[in-house]
């Protein structure tokens, strides 16, 4: 269970205003700040090259904590600067070829749909979308009936931006793994609210970032990469930490997930990360999925009463992420509105998931994204300036 008052006495920003923009990024524990904090200060007083030597043992922690947080190895994460880079290096590392089949859901995101467009048009490969059920989930039995030798990629967004989805990921995993084809899981929004084991997953690739649910900085992610899938996959660019510069003719990558990673990267943020992890891990990613998905449950049940407002979540499983519009007041007019009462929310696009917003003829929706350190008073007073806002 979570200790409420505990975990809001160790995240200041919750003493200045009422938080609902953890989808977008979460308001920081203290730990996580001192992680961070005390790297800069470090570098400040012997040097940038000097704190990194000074603090590589806690930095490889870092990585071990990450991967325990996903059920990995250490040697299969990488750092990243943010989760759309983690995704690149995986998706642009496939040996793509002119007929090669990516399948990909109808809610996905777009700046991954952007990545295959520009792939299809540098390659000649080709982009298929696997239709969603009748909840508006992924379907794995339309998926099954997709699969013929041609398809080299089955890639999707796990939780998407908005709609409050949870797609079957390891159904998924499960049909890609049956026929030896690589799976890619963007887990952006799922990393920090709910446990991820990457083996019952099934995925080849998961990409997630820190600032989101996980509650650490922002500038921060990674990537996992499967042990089996390293023996064959080259990044699309290398430097020298990722690979040896052996002869005039010659280098060689290193064994392990971080040949995806370049020299320059930030320790304070990496070590940032690692601390938001452990936090997570210390107090239970079951304790604070059943939190954070009560608190979005409660909310969903609220909006439905209010005059003009239509919730716009789909799927039998449904996350943190609650998205809802109004019939007169458009999303942004009503975000605004309530951020100038000290309440976080967000308005988010049809553009971001365009096919599934066009399929559902989605407007501008505001989204709303509680977490396991919010209370229950916070989401009284939203829905009080709400109904004030809609009035």
């Amino acid at each position: 269970m979570i200790e409420l008052e505990a975990v809001r006495a160790e995240t200041p920003g919750t003493q200045h205003r009422v938080h609902l923009n953890n989808a977008g990024a979460s308001l920081m524990p203290q730990p996580v700040l001192d992680a961070v904090n005390g790297h800069l200060d470090l570098e400040a007083r012997i040097g940038g090259y000097e704190a990194k030597a000074q603090e590589d043992d806690r930095l490889l922690d870092a990585y071990a904590s990450v991967a325990r947080l996903i059920g990995a190895d250490p040697s299969e994460i990488a750092f990243a600067e943010n989760a759309t880079v983690a995704w690149q290096w995986a998706f642009f590392a496939q040996d793509l070829k002119e007929g090669d089949r990516i399948l990909t859901a109808e809610v996905e995101y777009a700046a991954n749909y952007i990545a295959y467009l520009q792939m299809a048009r540098r390659t000649g490969c080709v982009i298929d979308v696997i239709p969603s059920d009748a909840s508006g989930a992924t379907d794995p039995h339309a998926l099954e009936q997709m699969i013929d030798d041609r398809v080299k990629l089955i890639a999707i967004t796990w939780i998407p931006t908005n709609g409050g989805l949870m797609n079957p990921a390891a159904e998924i995993g499960a049909i890609a793994g049956a026929h030896g084809i690589p799976c890619l899981l963007d887990a952006c929004q799922a990393v920090g609210q709910t446990p991820v084991d990457v083996s019952a997953l099934g995925c080849d690739y998961l990409s997630a970032t820190a600032r989101k649910f996980l509650r650490g900085p922002r500038g921060s992610g990674f990537l996992y990469v499967k042990k089996d899938r390293l023996k064959d996959i080259e990044p699309y660019m290398l430097d020298l930490f990722g690979a040896t510069w052996t002869g005039p003719d010659s280098y060689e990558m290193r064994s392990d997930a971080r040949r995806f990673e370049s020299w320059e990267s930030s320790p304070a943020l990496h070590l940032g990360m690692g601390a938001a992890a452990d936090y997570a891990l210390d107090l239970g990613l079951d304790a604070i999925c059943a939190r954070a998905f009560g608190l979005a449950a409660g909310l969903r049940g609220e909006l439905v009463k209010l005059d003009g407002v239509t919730v716009r979540d789909i799927g039998t499983e449904k996350c943190a992420i609650v998205t809802f519009s109004h019939e007169r007041v458009e999303a942004a007019d009503i975000a605004s509105a309530l951020r100038e009462r000290n309440i976080n929310v967000s308005a988010s696009r049809p553009a971001s998931t365009l096919i599934d917003a066009t399929a559902r003829a989605l407007p501008n929706i505001v989204r709303v994204s509680p977490h396991y350190y919010n209370s229950e008073d916070e989401i009284e007073t939203f829905l009080r300036e709400l109904r004030e806002r809609l009035s």
